[in-house]
């Protein structure tokens, strides 16, 4: 298709982007005033008192709002928020549900916003309670409509945290005739503590079953986000929001509800909106510090056990269990709506699954949406939100069937303009509910059986994502490798042939594995963790949803005989396309969960005759209808759409920011600028170039942005301004050009029990590009390890670990190279040989960027240099130069003690010091030339005359001595 041209100018990209919003919001104007607008919505807050939680003396005080339709009495909803919200995070659901006829309930749970408590999990005596008592109000206001019989008309919903309570709530509370939960758990402890391994694959027909083992690995990165977020003290009037898509991203669109006038109205305590609640501190009063916060103690207990010992005991089982739904689902028989989100990685489609079973198995019944959200991905945006008021509605009105069907959404692949495509498809009931179940298909994976290392303290660990962010990578295969990534030597790995035609995944596949440890260093028991990656015909690989699978096998036998296990992996919707294969890995670590730290190989295999059983799930592929007598949601979303459109153009254009002139130019450095959060700025107006075939150092005492200024360079961070180019290419994260660069920053993280030539092997195996790329042979020859490179990396020396870190990243002779303090820890002699490595990669015509706070070994080894001092640049140049510049000076004399007596009595000449036949002196401003014509006047003969070329003396005369 033509390509649309963008202005080249920020200002002109900016006019053009706003014409664009004028004009589409103008169409949208148009289009929502040419009907009937919408009905006015009246608000009520008040605080309702509570009864103390048990054991506790101390009454509860909850922060609600009622949100009235224009005709009452009318159903009623109940909305509940996420963790780490209040009411106010869930106001513009609210007015939507009241737009369209509803009365509706939110409120600040115990712990959050204004309401007084204890945060107790939906604890079934106190959150859980306190809706109950929501629903005397609601009734005992006479608003609600009610059924034949008296039967008030009142569903829950809620999304994470808010879900869990409206299936709480539903379980106990025979008042509620239907619930809609959205990315919810079912059992808490299996959503924070899973475990995917078991003897059998699981008895469930269901397409997405999870396995639900016991005494699972607890997921760390998602309970440190809950805890911290709750373990604040409370503030009157704030809120936060732990599980941030709740606070306003959506997957449709971004349109806000529109209509409705806030306030208070009767029954608002006068005092509540500006006094401090029972329990936080007055104004300008320190609250004192408690490691619980604002968690009752015996969730902070489980907590703590979870966190300092990585296991679950039954007591802590027992807990999460009686705050899960899990608890209540065979008790539930009203219509439910499951939503559960395709990009979840705290709680998956396997939670979903399985409340959808037990509350079918009790007589209920359930429609069941996946849809491309969830906690990493956003929450409903205004269709499926549609949908959910749909549903509602019919449930409590009788008008129409709620039905029971199921229905996912396909995310193809990325359009033009930089949006996926999404396709919904749709059956007339879940899977496995009733009849026949899913679908699987037999995958054929090949692979022998593989040793996988747990190094000591299980780091480096592997990365299957970043919770709350792995959206971020979802649409991007530049992104998406730095979300996932498998450190070698720590994984087995097994693959599937090409796929000769389209398969779509829907659901969690399982397969049987064999795992054994080493007899010779035996250990009880392993923790692995199962990723299903889609590789591409290229080798580029996508790991779906950023899920990961971790599992636990007990009771290993010492003598390396293995034992059987059969993994569920996580829950994906993926369509893997023709030419695509599927690759099993296997790991032993995983940054987001709690790893056991002692070493251990283990050794991991296929069981015989075992093949990848693949959920397919086939239906009938539809368009989503937009909402119903809500032009707005159109306009809103042809405008956002366009909006992105020419986001996307211009993110795309930056991404592939070209300077021709600068094609041949390795690196260029223009007003570069980083500042972290709470104002600290570590980098500030940093402005230099390097040239093809130097060496230069990047000098600076501790602390003067030197590392970050490289990890800048490498996309690792942004820089808050200024631009980076590399060979012309402006540097971004995931940015092309930084296949260009080779690197050494971290530490290399060697396995010790590999040659390093093996070493060498799995890390570019782990880039995924082709072997004949690598060039081992030049890397090994620059790096001169020669024989050494077959031995075992635990038998090297730490100049040689040094050496095969530099030929790790010359691999691919790559035309830039940057080091961070690569001669760290080296003695004088592998100090020189590292000296000697740089500077013949340098001598092949590429270029070497050095970090390094050795004085001494930058004026040998470097031609070039840079000095930075608190962020900025102090000096820059070719290192001989900047060494004359000190203002010292040599000369070569046939009588030095005369020389030196005689320059002592010039006025202003300091540092005088003599060295053979040489005398060193600071002139301080007196011109070598008249040096040396006194030194003559006083009969001392002068052989030579020059600057002292000493890099120490420049850069303490540019840093000061005390830097």
């Amino acid at each position: 298709m033509p390509r649309i041209p963008l202005p080249r100018t920020r200002g002109a990209r900016l006019t053009a982007l706003a014409a664009v919003v004028v004009v589409v919001a103008a169409v949208v104007a148009v289009w929502t005033t040419s009907g009937s607008q919408p009905s006015p919505v009246r608000t009520q807050d008040a605080f309702l008192q509570m009864p103390a939680a048990p054991g506790s003396a101390e009454q509860v005080r909850i922060d609600t709002t009622t949100y009235y339709p224009e005709k009452t009495p009318a159903p009623a909803v109940l909305l509940a928020h996420g963790f780490g919200g209040d009411k106010s995070s869930v106001d513009p659901q609210a007015r939507e549900l009241a737009e369209r006829g509803f009365v509706v309930l939110t409120w600040s749970a115990r712990g959050f916003g204004r309401s007084t408590g204890k945060i107790g999990l939906n604890d079934p005596d106190a959150e859980v309670a306190d809706a109950s008592r929501l629903i005397d109000h609601l009734v005992a206001s006479h608003d609600v409509a009610t059924r034949a019989g008296g039967a008030p008309e009142i569903a829950v919903t809620g999304a994470s945290y808010g879900g869990a309570l409206s299936l709480l709530l539903a379980g106990t509370d025979k008042r509620v005739a239907a619930v809609a939960p959205v990315i919810t758990y079912n059992d808490l402890a299996q959503g924070l503590v899973p475990n995917a391994g078991a003897s059998a694959p699981p008895a469930a027909k269901t397409p997405a079953a999870g396995e639900f083992a016991p005494d699972g690995v607890f997921k760390k990165s998602w309970a440190g986000i809950f805890f911290s977020s709750g373990s604040g003290a409370p503030s009157a009037g704030a809120s936060s929001s732990a599980e941030a898509p709740e606070a306003g991203q959506e997957t449709d669109d971004n349109s806000g509800s529109v209509g409705g006038t806030g306030g208070t109205g009767g029954g608002t305590d006068p005092q509540a909106a500006t006094a401090p609640l029972p329990g936080q501190a007055q104004p300008g009063q320190a609250q004192a510090a408690d490691p619980c916060g604002r968690f009752t103690a015996q969730v902070c207990q489980a907590y703590t056990e979870l966190a300092t010992t990585g296991k679950v005991s039954a007591q802590t089982v027992a807990l999460l269990h009686r705050v899960s739904p899990a608890s209540v689902t065979d008790k539930i028989t009203v219509p439910t709506l499951l939503v559960q989100g395709e990009s979840d990685t705290l709680f998956g489609l396997d939670q979903s699954d399985a409340t959808a079973r037990q509350i079918a198995a009790a007589g209920g019944k359930v429609r069941t949406i996946w849809y491309t959200g969830g906690h990493d991905g956003g929450v409903p945006g205004p269709q499926l939100r549609t949908k959910i008021g749909d549903f509602l509605w019919s449930a409590l009105t009788g008008d129409g069937d709620p039905g029971t069907g199921f229905s996912y959404d396909v995310q193809g692949t990325l359009r033009a303009n930089g949006a996926p495509s999404v396709r919904t498809v749709s059956t007339d009931t879940y899977p496995g509910l009733a009849g026949a179940g899913a679908e699987r298909r037999q995958v054929a994976l090949a692979g022998p059986p593989q040793p996988a290392v747990r190094p000591a303290g299980a780091n480096p660990a592997a990365v299957s994502g970043i919770p709350g962010l792995n959206g971020l990578a979802a649409g991007s295969s530049r992104l998406a490798p730095l979300f996932s990534t498998d450190p070698p030597g720590q994984a087995a790995q097994f693959r599937s042939a090409p796929f000769d035609s389209q398969v779509l995944i829907a659901g969690s596949s399982t397969v049987r594995l064999q795992v054994a440890t080493d007899p010779a260093h035996p250990l009880p028991e392993a923790v692995l963790f199962a990723k299903l990656y889609d590789v591409g015909p290229d080798g580029t690989r996508v790991l779906p949803a950023n899920a990961v699978a971790p599992f636990r096998v007990a009771n290993l036998p010492a003598n390396g005989t293995p034992a059987d296990v059969t993994v569920t992996l996580p829950g994906i919707v993926r369509p893997i396309e023709a030419g695509h294969s599927l690759r099993l890995v296997v790991g032993t670590t995983d940054q987001s969960f709690s790893t056991p730290t002692a070493p251990g190989v283990f050794r991991i295999a296929l069981a015989s005759g075992s093949a990848l059983a693949v959920p397919v799930v086939p239906g009938t592929s539809v368009g989503t209808p937009a909402p119903k007598g809500q032009l707005i949601g159109i306009g809103v979303t042809l405008l956002v759409g366009i909006v992105a459109l020419v986001f996307a153009a211009i993110r795309r254009r930056r991404a592939h920011d070209v300077d021709p002139d600068l094609a041949d130019t390795p690196l260029v450095i223009k007003g570069l600028r980083k500042q972290y959060a709470g104002g600290f700025v570590a980098v500030k107006d940093l402005s230099f170039r390097v040239e093809p075939g130097q060496v230069l150092g990047l000098l600076g005492p501790n602390g003067a942005g030197k590392t970050t200024t490289l990890r800048m360079l490498m996309g690792l961070i942004t820089p808050t301004a200024g631009e980076i180019r590399v060979f012309g290419h402006k540097i971004a994260p995931g940015a092309p050009v930084l296949s260009r660069i080779g690197s050494f920053v971290e530490g290399s993280g060697f396995l010790p029990h590999l040659s390093g030539k093996a070493n060498l092997e799995l890390y570019w195996a782990a880039t995924g590009r082709p072997a004949e790329k690598a060039h081992f042979s030049e890397a090994l020859e620059i790096a001169g390890l020669g024989d050494a490179v077959n031995r075992r990396v635990k038998n090297y020396s730490q100049g040689m670990r040094q050496r095969l870190a530099i030929a790790q990243a010359m691999l691919g002779l790559p035309e830039l190279m940057v080091l961070d303090e690569p001669t760290n820890g080296l003695d004088p002699p592998q100090i020189h040989q590292m000296r000697e490595v740089l500077q013949r990669y340098a001598a092949t015509g590429r270029t070497v960027v050095v970090s390094s706070h050795l004085l001494a070994e930058v004026e040998q080894t470097c031609s070039h240099v840079v000095v930075m001092h608190r962020g900025m640049l102090v000096a820059s140049g070719e290192v001989g130069e900047l060494a004359a510049a000190s203002g010292e000076a040599t000369f070569r004399v046939g009588d030095p003690a005369a020389a030196a007596a005689a320059l002592k009595g010039f006025g202003g000449v300091t540092d005088i010091d003599v060295e053979g036949d040489l005398v060193h002196a600071n002139l301080d401003g007196m011109a070598r030339a008249d040096a040396v014509a006194a030194l003559v006047r006083a009969g001392v003969a002068v052989e030579q005359a020059g600057p002292r070329r000493r890099l120490e003396d420049a850069f303490l005369q540019l840093v000061g001595d005390n830097s």
